[in-house]
């Protein structure tokens, strides 16, 4: 169970803190059920959930746990998907983001990235399914990243930059 106070990831919500843990005070809560009241940090809002939900949940990663990440972005390849039917890649999209798993939003990012490119190389734009998924997973990752190193969500994409040309940079070098 977590405490009041806690930084969990909530779903695809992403990153809130827990509130209170106990019977809410709101109508057709299941009565001798604990719910936990979460405040999502990047969104407006409540959100009361059985303790015992099936939507999985866990703590936010630690500031060690998002350093490594970050060390290892370089290395997480994009994922070669290609499939014209919207609906199959949303769903694939999907099971990422649901996948509750940091390096498979990374993965997504890094394939609508290059996508992306290869649209414009191509003179084409992205679809919207690809659009709608990436700023999805940015948002998801960034919330935790920025909960983690407990920074302002709008300074990670800075950081992330800085972070991984510094690590471009040291690679030569190290070889």
């Amino acid at each position: 169970m977590y405490q009041v106070g806690a930084l969990i990831v909530y779903g695809a919500e992403g990153v809130c803190r827990v509130e209170s843990v106990g019977p809410p005070a709101i109508q057709g809560a299941q009565k001798g059920t604990d719910y936990y009241t979460l405040i999502p940090l990047y969104r407006s809002g409540k959100i009361f959930v059985p303790v015992d939900t099936a939507v999985h949940t866990r703590p936010v990663m630690t500031k060690e746990e998002a350093e490594n990440l970050i060390d290892h972005i370089p290395s997480i390849p994009a994922e070669v998907y290609e499939n014209s039917s919207p609906r199959l890649l949303n769903e694939r999209y999907q099971a990422l983001l649901k996948s509750d798993n940091c390096v498979d939003l990374v993965r997504l990012i890094r394939t609508v990235h290059a996508k992306e490119r290869n649209a414009a190389r191509k003179g084409r734009r992205l679809g919207q399914v690809d659009e709608r998924n990436m700023k999805r997973a940015v948002e998801m990752l960034h919330g935790e990243l920025a909960a983690a190193l407990d920074m302002p969500m709008e300074e990670v994409e800075n950081y992330l930059r800085l972070r991984i040309g510094a690590l471009a940079d040291a690679s030569p070098a190290e070889s």
